[in-house]
């Protein structure tokens, strides 16, 4: 589908939503640009870190989420819940 169209219908679903609905996707949408812009731009810094962290990986195993989810105390299907978990 074109952006000229997709741009069009997602003016028309927006244009039927209620309030509370409406500020949601503000958020949402205010979210993802935000995103997309940090992803832009990498610091210095966060390059050291992901080359530290690369360098790390090739020296030892990293731990599987499940593990690390029964080791603080949840099950998986807590943390696939959404909310906050208990």
């Amino acid at each position: 589908m074109a952006a000229e169209t997709l741009e069009s219908r997602a003016h028309e679903l927006i244009g039927q939503l209620n309030p509370g609905k409406l500020a949601a996707v503000v958020h949402l949408l205010e979210v993802m640009v935000q995103d997309r812009e940090e992803d832009e731009e990498i610091s210095p810094e966060e390059e050291a870190a992901v080359a530290r962290s690369k360098e790390w990986f090739k020296h030892n195993e990293g731990t599987p989420l499940e593990q690390l989810v029964t080791e603080l105390g949840f099950t998986m299907d807590e943390v696939r819940r959404p909310g906050p978990l208990r």
